[in-house]
């Protein structure tokens, strides 16, 4: 049996751990007061159009707007976000690269591929976690399957041949694919595309069986009828689809997956520039009007976090996280 996860509870509490910064030398201070002076690039490691990069937009419109600089979103999609995460954790210290990163990018990742070509611990500083987005268990309209139960019912008849798509090895989407199967005794056929959007495609057309996506990725395609809902990943139900239960309520027990987002720059980035970084995305995240934003998307935003509670975060999730990924057997192609 997989040990049981820790909750959100956890999040939120390390999520609200406000540390106090270390002083600044004067040359980083220095460096700070002058800082941004040009374009800041957003790299964000999934496609245009998935989850994480409607969620990256909305901080980079409002993070334009505080720094007096332009934030313009590169996406760098591919391989549960191992391309572009490496792309950041290479760029220079200079303050002016910020990645968007996910629990998936940093954790997963390190258990997935056997040389990932970064070390999120190492080679990047994480600025601070933003938030979650629970994933939703979608399948075409088509398949007579009204709930989870039936679902897996068809996959202990056809063991190993019911398929279900995923943005990449590595991503919270293909995760919850491994843990389903993991509790459930099924077997299923995991199936990677490029990015979320086509892994979605392929559902609707009936490509794939089934998928696991993040709340804003799949919503106005459930809404209009394109996709039937049979659960949500988190712990409790989604504000956004209230009538949907979860994954625990459908039956599966020790159900929870509910990937987070946060931000990070590359190692040696000046300790000011951090601070800044940190001070302003975390009040973007509590403004009122953000927040309902990011709710519309299915994305639920935490308590402001420190820097040292972000890469905490990273600590704790390896820890259990790790051993369950080693225990799955997973391993990217």
């Amino acid at each position: 049996m997989i040990p049981s996860q820790q909750t959100l509870t956890r999040r939120h509490a390390l999520a609200g751990l406000l540390l106090l910064a270390s002083p600044l030398l004067a040359p980083s201070a220095a460096r700070a007061a002058d800082w941004p002076e040009r374009t800041v690039r957003m790299i964000v490691p999934f496609v245009a159009g998935s989850g994480a990069d409607t969620v990256g937009r909305i901080f980079a419109e409002e993070l334009a707007k505080s720094l007096g600089q332009p934030v313009v979103v590169d996406n760098k999609g591919g391989a549960g976000g191992l391309i572009g995460t490496a792309e950041g954790a290479r760029a220079p210290a200079d303050g002016y690269t910020l990645l968007l990163t996910s629990q998936g990018t940093t954790v997963f990742n390190m258990g997935l591929y056997k040389a990932p070509g970064y070390d999120p611990l190492k080679d990047l500083v994480p600025v601070a976690v933003t938030g979650f987005l629970p994933n939703v268990l979608v399948i075409a309209p088509t398949n007579p399957a009204t709930t989870v139960a039936d679902l897996l019912a068809q996959a202990r008849a056809k063991p190993g041949e019911l398929t279900y798509g995923s943005s990449g090895v590595g991503s919270s989407l293909h995760i919850s694919g491994v843990t389903v199967e993991q509790r459930t005794g099924v077997k299923l056929q995991h199936v990677p595309y490029r990015g979320a959007p086509a892994a979605v495609l392929a559902v609707i057309n009936g490509e794939v069986t089934m998928g696991f996506f993040n709340t804003p990725t799949v919503l106005g395609q459930i809404k209009a009828g394109k996709l039937k809902a049979l659960a949500v990943t988190s712990k409790d139900r989604a504000t956004q689809l209230p009538d949907l239960p979860t994954m625990i309520e459908a039956g599966v027990a020790d159900f929870v997956v509910a990937g987070w987002l946060g931000f990070a720059v590359p190692a040696n980035t000046p300790p000011a520039i951090v601070t800044r970084f940190n001070a302003e995305i975390n009040r973007i995240g509590q403004i009122p009007e953000v927040k309902a934003k990011l709710l519309i998307q299915g994305f639920e935003v935490l308590p402001p976090t420190s820097p040292e509670a972000a890469r905490k975060l990273i600590v704790d999730d390896q820890a259990m996280w790790l051993p369950i990924i080693k225990q799955s057997g997973a391993q990217a192609e």
